[in-house]
């Protein structure tokens, strides 16, 4: 893809939007956790562009489908210029408890504004960015419980689909046994420590222990947002290889400026929040031959699909956290898409065929 940010191909494109819409999504994951998000719908020139807010996992009287906000959003604009005016815009009724959900709620809207330029122009992402969508290569993320975790969600999805490989939430709960059981089944991609979600450690040796097991018993894994603490990195300075970061990563200026010296980046799309700031990210790993893959929020519509095309776009052959909804479910059904994913954008947008 060159090392020079794609941006300015998508910057100019005509965009007229005459209504703003909003729809509910509902679903029920593992371990009963129940996910709400929403679809935001811009109308205009008889098309709809599509987009997902992802930034309540709850209801709790904030999500764009129950306060249904009368942004002013309408008017012909270009891509970039409805880009710049969104950021001028409250989007919250109050301040988010997470301030990374101002990025989930922009990115819903920008990403739906695409996906309307695009659409009215009648032309699909890749065909405007000069770029050929490849196979994406998938894990399925999942934890497996926090105060009896056990193997058998992973068998559970062996059983469904034997191919499929995994992205595993680390808990210093894990046994010694549970991480050779795990690490045995050979089908694990990444291990994420989620160090930087502000969860408190409460047992640091613990925590040293797990460390030390995962380490060891899973020596090709990427090993994600590991915890800021002395003790760990000492841990970890001769893995600093496969040392990967997500959630510090909003911005290009943002990596390299982690804790430790990774070379690995999760690209989140809707963490990082901008199409502007999105393609400086994948310019910037270019440049840097930094290895990439993709990462999601439990998407339950469009949003999904959005982050599977980025993958095919920018990061194909990487452990993409981007796995079909129907692997979140708590049992999931037979017959689910085994990994890669054939490329299959829409005619037009910015979206990826059903």
């Amino acid at each position: 893809m060159g090392d020079e940010s794609l941006w300015p191909r998508l910057a100019s494109l005509p965009l007229l939007v005459e209504a703003c819409e909003y729809d509910r999504l509902h679903a029920v994951l593992a371990y009963e956790f129940e996910r709400s998000t929403t679809h935001v719908r811009l109308v205009g020139a008889g098309a709809d562009g599509l987009g997902e807010d992802v930034s309540v996992f709850r209801e709790d009287g904030t999500a764009l489908h129950e306060t249904r906000p009368q942004l002013p959003l309408e008017g012909e604009w270009t891509l970039a210029g409805f880009c710049d005016h969104l950021a001028t815009l409250e989007l919250w009724p109050e301040p988010p408890e997470w301030p990374v959900a101002l990025n989930f709620r922009n990115w819903a809207l920008e990403s739906a504004a695409l996906d309307l330029a695009l659409r009215q122009a009648g032309r699909p992402l890749h065909d405007v960015l000069g770029l050929e969508p490849q196979p994406v290569r998938f894990v399925n993320s999942l934890g497996l419980g926090k105060e009896q975790p056990s193997i058998e969600p992973v068998r559970r999805r062996i059983a469904r689909s034997p191919g499929v490989r995994f992205k595993l939430d680390a808990e210093a709960t894990w046994s010694p046994a549970l991480v050779d059981e795990v690490a045995a089944t050979g089908a694990v991609d990444t291990i994420d420590f989620k160090g930087h979600y502000g969860f408190e450690v409460e047992d640091p040796e613990a925590l040293g222990a797990l460390y030390d097991h995962v380490i060891a018993a899973f020596p090709d894994a990427y090993l994600e947002d590991p915890h800021d603490l002395p003790e760990i990195a000492q841990r970890l300075g001769g893995h600093l290889d496969r040392v990967s970061y997500d959630s510090p990563i909003r911005s290009a200026e943002d990596i390299g400026a982690t804790p430790l010296a990774a070379r690995v980046v999760n690209v989140k799309p809707s963490r990082i929040g901008s199409l502007r700031r999105l393609f400086e990210v994948y310019a910037r790993c270019a440049r840097e031959g930094r290895p990439m893959y993709g990462g999601g929020m439990g998407e339950l519509g469009v949003g999904r699909g959005q982050i599977e095309l980025l993958a095919a776009l920018f990061h194909a052959d990487a452990p993409n956290d981007v796995a079909p909804s129907a692997y979140n479910e708590d049992d999931p059904p037979g017959g689910l898409p085994a990994s890669p994913l054939a490329p299959c954008p829409e005619a037009t947008g910015f979206r990826w065929a059903a």
